[in-house]
């Protein structure tokens, strides 16, 4: 992995589109600060397009949607996009599955939940579990104390035997049922809502993670940066970043904004 500084002026000034992680990328030990918030606005105010990519659930999905300032989110792992029309004043919603396929995932899903938690001791629902529409959070490092790497494996094996997809963020184990992920919404997002070709995607889009559930996204993008705490994760990473910040969190996440701000 390079530094962000070994990037240059052409490679930067090729950028029209920021894909991000959020949790432990764009926030600093479970906080939006507000130098990092201030750099979404900056790059939002600069002409770029800035979309989340995240775990989180579709309740806080629609929250960033309407509040941040953003052209929209890619929310629980790939299951839907949310973009807020604010001269219409209404939310566009795109689902990957239909409500019937929601419906039935969700009662698969609430099996997979019982015997995870009856069997990793320390484990437990996370707290945005209620405002989830299609996947299950297993927390891991959020509000419980952290568990131990086997414990983790442990989550991830119960649901991949049980038909799910596990995919271990910084803090949770999020499991769901489909073919969908961040990687996959993200290109569809990309083409049908902003247009982009497949012959100009590697120039302007680029992709800042943290973790092991942004693989895929590392792996794709010639233009990945992983923030510096993805030292963190780095023996779980199946593909790492093509570049890494100097700082940690919501500080590397600025330091990339800064990069492509000054260009």
């Amino acid at each position: 992995m390079d530094n962000i500084s070994t990037m240059s002026k052409q490679q930067l000034n090729e950028v029209k589109i920021i894909l991000t992680d959020i949790d432990d990328t764009l926030t600093t030990e479970g906080r939006l600060k507000s130098n990092a918030y201030t750099a979404l606005e900056n790059l939002s105010n600069s002409g770029f397009i800035v979309i989340p990519v995240t775990g989180r659930c579709a309740g806080w999905c629609d929250h960033i949607a309407r509040m941040w300032p953003v052209n929209g989110v890619v929310g629980e792992n790939g299951a839907f996009f949310f973009s807020y029309d604010h001269k219409s004043k209404k939310m566009q919603q795109t689902y990957c599955q239909t409500p019937k396929e929601r419906k039935e995932n969700h009662l698969a899903l609430h099996e997979i939940k019982k015997t995870i938690l009856k069997n990793v001791s320390g484990s437990a629902l996370a707290s945005d579990q209620d405002y989830r529409h299609t996947d299950l959070a297993i927390d891991f490092a959020e509000d419980v104390a952290t568990l131990s790497s086997n414990k983790i494996k442990e989550i991830v094996t119960i649901a991949e035997n049980a038909g799910a997809i596990a995919k271990v963020s910084s803090i949770h184990v999020n499991c769901w049922i489909g073919s969908h992920n961040k990687l996959s919404t993200s290109l569809t997002t990309l083409e049908q809502v902003f247009g982009v070709s497949n012959s100009n995607i590697q120039n302007e889009v680029l992709f800042i993670g943290d973790s092991p559930n942004d693989s895929m996204m590392f792996d794709y993008f010639n233009k990945s940066v992983g923030v510096a705490n993805v030292m963190d994760f780095i023996k779980e990473l199946d593909k790492p970043p093509k570049y890494i910040t100097l700082n940690h969190s919501g500080e590397g996440f600025v330091e990339l904004a800064n990069s492509l701000l000054r260009n």
